[in-house]
């Protein structure tokens, strides 16, 4: 699993939108990895941010 999907499966498991930090949290990942991986899946269209700073499953 490479590090989108892991923060992928992250955020569907939570069933809420995250803050970058606590995605790293429950993911075990580095933070910065994590940031990186969240610019990757918002310019995909795969997540979205519905409120400053958190992010969650695209619809």
């Amino acid at each position: 699993m490479d590090l989108n999907e892991k923060v992928l499966e992250t955020l569907k498991s939570a069933g809420e939108p995250l803050k970058g930090g606590e995605i790293a949290e429950k993911s075990g990942l580095d933070k910065k990895d994590v940031d990186k991986a969240i610019k990757a899946l918002k310019a995909e269209g795969k997540i979205n941010s519905p409120k400053r700073c958190y992010y969650g499953i695209a619809e």
